[in-house]
């Protein structure tokens, strides 16, 4: 009996502690945590928004779009050190691909198409910076924390497949949709970019495609085993498999709602760097001498050189090379253009900010066809650029409304607005600008006009075209350089020195010969 007894007082002893636990368990959940999957469209925005780079920070400077004259503030100086990975990102790609698997085949293919862009996006973004990094190997988090690296090569044909296979997704799911109305979808509100159009995202996948093509114009002929020419050929030979953009319409843009989004230039820091930032001499230099509308939109006549404020003479910037006292005083003097108030500084909004941008897509094009990688009219996609660009500046045939602020250093909104006038036709027929043909002379004028249409967007891209190809010809001088020499590419990231040290030593080894120096050629641009 004394048994029976403790058996008894035992049980009821345990199932106190249990109802114990239990109601512990319950009490320390963090409720806002979720303890069950995320749905896959709560991951997007998040992987969408990392492709978006402001304008106004270092990728700009790094274009040499605008420069900095007020030490306090920064520099023009180029990097010397490491970059930034985007691994984080890419989790959120695995999580939603693990999350749409949960799902039946139709409201997870979407997500899946969508997984296979953002893993070749985010690769070729962090490759394009230091080289070599870990793809293949990537991403298995505790199973593997020290995974291999790849090669840049590999790194570009992964891409190119995952993009080649994206559109065929993209494709199918298209061609249901235009049958069945909408049987593949994602839910508008999380698509921050084209609310849920997979029609878009087609074209943009195979816009990105091109551009990936284009990077790799310095291995063409060397590595036959990219197909470069072939998949460029391909791409435009087929619209109907791979369908591109068509309009402006079509860019993959941030657009700036002046309530939760704000442009980084703005009334509400006017009064603190409206004249410690100006506009750079390789941007402005090379509008003005184009007779090129576009240099009144964005920026303010240099009213201390003694000419009209609409003439193309009054329109300088300063070099990104010269050191910062210079140019300071430059602006003292008004002999260099500020920063356009009336575009940039009196909305909240600005303009539109370009991730993959119609015009690009034109110049890449161009480029293509110029090069011998596909049959077709260069100088009508090279004008289809122009034309797309001067558009998004507001420039028209005809009268234009320009206009500046009254005085240099004066106060917003203390407007004059000019009628300058402008024709298309004028300005494509000078010799300069008109298409010189499939030739050098030709790839030179589809270069220049892309890095104009870069200007303040699609964060280091025209940096890349200069590394690629030396166009434009990029100002160097003290005060941007430490060694007069532009840097190449970025360190690796301190913390893969550290936590991968062994796959880290033997990358840099292979590709720079045990330096991890800013200034080696990666393999794409040998």
């Amino acid at each position: 009996m004394k048994t029976l007894k403790l058996t008894i007082a035992s049980l009821a002893f345990l199932v106190a502690v249990s109802g114990c636990k239990k109601q512990f368990d319950a009490d320390v959940v963090n409720k806002n945590l979720p303890i069950t999957g995320l749905s896959p469209s709560l991951l997007l925005p998040p992987i969408e928004q990392d492709m978006f780079i402001a304008p106004f920070g270092d990728e700009e400077k790094a274009g040499q779009f605008t420069a900095i004259n007020y030490t306090y503030y920064g520099s023009n100086q180029y990097w010397t050190g490491s970059a930034g990975f985007n691994y984080g990102t890419l989790n959120n790609v695995v999580s939603m691909e693990t999350e749409a698997g949960k799902l039946n085949a139709t409201l997870s293919k979407p997500y899946l198409a969508l997984a296979k862009f953002f893993r070749a996006y985010f690769f070729v973004n962090m490759s394009l910076k230091v080289g070599d990094v870990p793809m293949t190997e990537a991403l298995q988090g505790l199973k593997n924390p020290t995974p291999a690296y790849d090669k840049q090569k590999q790194i570009f044909i992964n891409a190119l497949a995952l993009l080649e296979s994206a559109n065929a997704d993209l494709g199918a799911m298209n061609s249901v949709n235009a049958l069945t109305s909408g049987t593949y979808s994602i839910p508008a509100t999380y698509d921050i970019y084209y609310a849920g159009d997979l029609t878009k995202w087609q074209k943009i996948v195979n816009a990105y495609r091109l551009r990936v093509l284009i990077a790799l114009s310095k291995r063409v002929g060397t590595d036959a085993d990219l197909n470069v020419a072939a998949q460029f050929s391909a791409i435009l030979s087929n619209p109907s498999k791979y369908p591109l953009m068509a309009s402006m319409d079509d860019n993959l843009q941030h657009v700036y709602d002046g309530v939760f989004s704000i442009y980084p230039n703005s009334p509400r820091n006017y009064g603190n760097d409206a004249t410690r930032d100006n506009m750079a001499a390789t941007y402005l230099n090379t509008l003005a001498s184009l007779k090129d509308l576009r240099a009144m939109e964005v920026s303010e006549p240099a009213r201390g050189l003694g000419f009209a404020d609409t003439s193309y003479s009054s329109f300088v910037g300063g070099a990104s090379g010269q050191a910062l006292s210079a140019m300071a005083q430059l602006i003292q003097q008004q002999k260099i253009s500020l920063i356009g108030r009336h575009r940039y500084y009196e909305t909240l909004t600005g303009e539109n900010t370009f991730i993959i941008s119609y015009p690009e897509m034109c110049f890449n094009i161009a480029e293509g066809i110029n090069r011998g990688w596909a049959t077709g009219d260069a100088e009508a996609w090279y004008k289809n650029g122009i034309n797309a660009d001067l558009g998004f500046y507001g420039v028209k045939n005809g009268a234009n409304s320009i206009t500046f602020q009254k005085s240099y250093f004066g106060i917003l909104y203390d407007d004059i607005t000019y009628t300058v006038h402008f024709s298309y036709d004028g300005y494509y027929n000078q010799p300069v600008v008109k298409y010189a043909g499939n030739n050098a002379n030709g790839l030179n004028q589809i270069l220049t006009q892309k890095y104009l249409a870069f200007a303040r967007n699609s964060g280091l891209e025209a940096y890349y075209q200069w590394r690629r190809t030396g166009v434009p010809a990029f100002d160097i001088g003290p005060g941007n350089t430490v060694n007069g020499k532009i840097p190449l590419r970025y360190q690796y990231p301190v913390n893969e020195r550290s936590a991968n040290a062994k796959n880290y030593n033997t990358a840099v080894t292979s590709q720079y010969s045990g330096s991890d120096d800013i200034y080696q050629a990666m393999w794409l641009i040998k």
